[in-house]
């Protein structure tokens, strides 16, 4: 559950004759006022916030990281750096991967599973344990950044990473999320999932939730296949040479999640010591092959249908994601076995 932030309180006395115990309650409200300002200024110094920052109940704003991509240098944070960040304690983080052209795909999420309204935002992680933002890099076409600082003031639900928001740099990405998402949330996992599927968090929060005596775990749809050594093939891997004629075993990139320790691992490295190739879900499988971690292999979270148990939909083996996800979002949130059906099927199922 994420945590709240306290609520100001102010304690009136009554227009009566003044007891000395009425003066007394008086002196103690002003003095938890004055406290609680004071703490808000020591917990909340370095995290840049967007201007409807206030102390209320809405969740966790958006904030921006700054990512070492050189990673000559570790700060402690894995070459991410955040100043005077309290870590939100969570059951799970999902960074949902966006893009400048992609504020269609939010727009269709905030209507289907992934509300819009901060208010329920906090209801849902409240209900399932998850914290959910958007997670995005930057661009150098001011005008890009002028509409993502639009969105942001109306949204607020992103998290900002300092690195260049390009397809070929998605493994750098991917790394500079984890360390982010460590960084800014004390989480059991930390999932990576597209903003072209449709998930179902309740049943997400389950998954994770399950006890497990392995405490290094990579879990998600798990895939073999050849290696792409055509450079006119959009998978191509340029690295082919070092991974023979088919992939090890690994997750398909549209949504998988790494244990905390896993990720603690990750953080702990420089930057500059990971092998990157071009495929982000390739890269992350590379790297779970060299740790000590446990494969978990769930089919719950590639189904091409929604049906009593998925946990994630999305239109494979045909594309990665839903083929037209603006427009099947909506379709599948309309459906009965999507959005509507039980967390988990009835024992007679």
């Amino acid at each position: 559950m994420m945590p709240t932030s306290p609520r100001l309180k102010l304690f009136h006395a009554r227009p009566t004759r003044r007891r000395p115990s009425t003066i007394v309650l008086t002196s103690l409200a002003i003095g938890l006022f004055g406290f609680l300002f004071g703490l808000s200024a020591i917990v909340f110094p370095g995290i840049r916030l967007s201007a409807r920052t206030c102390l209320t109940n809405s969740p966790p704003k958006t904030v921006r990281v700054v990512w070492n991509v050189a990673g000559s240098s570790n700060n402690g944070n894995g070459g991410i750096s955040i100043s005077g960040v309290k870590r939100h304690k969570v059951m799970g983080f999902v960074g949902i991967q966006t893009g400048f052209g992609s504020a269609g795909r939010r727009r269709a999420l905030r209507n289907t599973w992934m509300p819009s309204d901060p208010q329920a935002l906090r209801r849902l992680e409240e209900s399932t344990g998850l914290a959910i933002r958007f997670i995005i890099g930057k661009t150098k076409d001011e005008s890009k950044m002028a509409e993502l600082r639009e969105e942001i003031a109306e949204f607020d639900d992103f998290i900002l990473l300092d690195i260049e928001e390009e397809y070929s740099k998605l493994p750098y990405k991917t790394l500079a999320f984890f360390k982010a998402a460590y960084a800014l949330y004390d989480s059991a996992f930390y999932v990576k999932a597209d903003d072209d599927i449709y998930l179902r968090p309740d049943r997400l929060s389950l998954l994770l939730a399950k006890e497990r005596s392995h405490s290094q775990t990579y879990l998600g749809c798990l895939k073999k296949g050849p290696v792409f050594t055509d450079p006119k093939l959009k998978w191509y891997e340029p690295l082919a040479d070092l991974l023979g004629q088919e992939y090890f075993l690994h997750a398909y990139g549209p949504i998988y999640a790494l244990s905390a320790d896993v990720v603690t691992s990750l953080v702990a490295l420089k930057n500059n010591s990971f092998r990157m190739f071009s495929n982000e879900d390739v890269t992350i499988g590379a790297w779970m092959l060299a740790m000590n971690v446990n494969h978990e292999n769930h089919k719950t979270l590639c189904e091409p249908q929604c049906s009593p148990s998925s946990i994630a939909v999305w239109d494979i083996p045909k594309c990665s994601g839903l083929c037209n996800p603006e427009k099947r979002m909506l379709e599948l949130h309309k459906t009965e076995s999507c959005s509507k059906s039980p967390t988990l099927p009835s024992e007679d199922e």
